[in-house]
């Protein structure tokens, strides 16, 4: 009996669409990107910018997920923001799931770039890797551009934490 069971089951999986919450982004905006800080107030944030076609971005990575994981308990909450186009979406929720980044994950859905890019830090170029750091009153403490060492980027969490 279980094994008819299991075999309608495998049957009937084998011909619905497969679909995961993990191969979806949430997207984020200019005004909702403010507010996933705001969301956080009480914890230190670090926003990780980056994208798929960005090796130094895919590089640090496993860094970033090494760096919340050792300091979660104390408030640190790794937000991820995908810079990839729609295409990419597929892509970059896979690379997330791979490297175990907590979710939920997003991904820039802007009306204007320049107003996003503004929106997070106007001394922000748009480039990637960009990670930014903010305290626990949601004030940005910290930012890095390019590739940056995984202990620059400790050092400055935990005069925060």
């Amino acid at each position: 009996m279980h094994a008819r069971l299991a075999a309608a089951c495998a049957a009937v999986l084998s011909v619905v669409p497969s679909y995961r919450a993990a191969d979806v982004l949430t997207p984020v905006d200019e005004a909702g990107f403010r507010k996933l800080v705001e969301f956080h107030r009480g914890r230190v944030v670090l926003a990780d910018f980056w994208a798929t076609w960005c090796e130094p971005c895919r590089e640090e990575m496993p860094a970033l997920v090494a760096l919340e994981k050792k300091w979660r308990a104390r408030g640190l909450v790794l937000v991820t923001i995908s810079a990839d186009e729609p295409e990419q979406e597929a892509a970059a929720a896979a690379f997330l799931e791979k490297t175990g980044v907590r979710r939920p994950a997003y991904i820039k859905r802007a009306r204007n770039d320049e107003d996003f890019i503004n929106a997070v830090d106007r001394a922000w170029s748009g480039a990637l890797p960009a990670l930014f750091l903010y305290d626990r009153q949601g004030r940005q403490a910290a930012r890095f551009t390019g590739e940056t060492d995984p202990a620059e980027v400790e050092a400055a969490i935990r005069k925060l934490l």
